[in-house]
């Protein structure tokens, strides 16, 4: 079990990403939660195994239909409490 942390810039909030992060990492398998940032960037946390994780994180750079990202930040985290389920966080 890995966990990574991303941070996701651009077009991204206002256009249901919370919503679809959520759906689309039920469907891998993965835990963890989402976010979005009062920068106008969402953060997530996802745990899973290794080829869930890549999967997830290339279909980021897509989103949601009307979502435009510019940028993803990743990187492996390490004691990261396990999570159940996959949640959405309040904005900070």
């Amino acid at each position: 079990m890995k966990s990574f942390h991303a941070r996701i810039t651009g077009r991204v909030q206002g256009v249901g990403y919370r919503a679809w992060t959520i759906e689309t990492a039920a469907r891998f398998g993965l835990t963890g939660w989402v976010r979005n940032r009062l920068d106008g960037s969402v953060e997530a946390v996802f745990q899973g195994d290794d080829a869930s994780l890549h999967k997830m994180i290339d279909k980021c750079n897509d989103g949601p239909l009307l979502a435009r990202v510019y940028e993803i930040k990743t990187r492996e985290l390490a004691d990261e409490p396990l999570h159940t389920g996959f949640t959405s966080k309040s904005t900070r």
